[in-house]
């Protein structure tokens, strides 16, 4: 009984790194789509990196985090940036693009 503890914690810890890596694979491809689907003049419309700024970190972000790479995954240092990057590129850039492009303002 004693030895099933340790087992059981690392199955918990692969399960929890499992479901935050498919997390961050989705936000981060969801934001390189949609870099990748805008208009390049938008970007410079609302003050921010260009389009192929964009890319290039999102993709970069994206090759770091998947764990074949051996780059330690979704909860190493290089995981994390591209969640963050993602989540601003989404939080704040689409934002833009979406107001500047439709008028219809947040979300």
């Amino acid at each position: 009984m004693a030895y099933a503890a340790p087992i059981f914690v690392y199955e918990v810890r692969y399960v929890i790194e499992l479901i935050l890596l498919v997390f961050a694979l989705v936000i981060e491809g969801v934001a390189l789509v949609h870099a990748i689907t805008q208009r390049s003049d938008a970007f410079a419309a609302i003050g921010t990196l260009p389009k192929g700024g964009w890319i290039a970190i999102l993709a970069l972000c994206l090759i770091l985090t998947l764990p074949a790479f051996g780059f330690g995954g979704v909860l190493s240092i290089f995981g994390l940036i591209g969640i963050a990057a993602a989540l601003i590129y989404l939080l704040d850039v689409r934002v833009g693009l979406r107001d500047l492009q439709d008028g219809r303002g947040f979300w």
